[in-house]
């Protein structure tokens, strides 16, 4: 796959809650990173295991949605591709900003039936995935 979809993000009022949730439900280990989203909310980084992909639990703010569920795709040239994404039909929604400690950039967009999806770029070489 060319461009695979490599992070997911689920995000709610209540991360620490959620946190419990989703570790009780399918026994995933998440560690609390403190307020290292973006949006400067606390966040919970999921560890990818037995092939899975890694993803977060972001606590939500009043400048956010109150709950979503995004998933990343991989991509060289995030601007390129929200370039793309406009031409395509969809619209631009986040440009291409920096992840707190060095995990790369994101940007994100929705698709010509408002579907928002998130695009990911890895600083350096993109670390084992499971």
């Amino acid at each position: 796959m060319a461009n695979p979809v490599v992070y997911f993000e689920v995000g709610g009022r209540d991360s620490e809650g959620l946190s419990e949730f989703y570790s009780d439900l399918f026994g995933w280990n998440i560690n609390e990173m403190g307020a290292a989203s973006a949006a400067g909310s606390p966040y919970r980084f999921i560890e990818g295991e037995e092939g899975g992909i890694p993803g977060g639990i972001i606590e939500t703010n009043e400048n956010m949605p109150p709950n979503y569920v995004m998933f990343y795709v991989q991509a060289d040239d995030l601007q390129a591709t929200l370039d793309k994404v406009v031409s395509l039909g969809g619209q631009a929604v986040v440009p291409p900003t920096d992840i707190p400690g060095g995990m790369g950039q994101i940007a994100v967009f929705m698709d010509p039936e408002n579907n928002v999806i998130g695009l990911h770029k890895w600083s350096g070489e993109a670390p084992d995935q499971g």
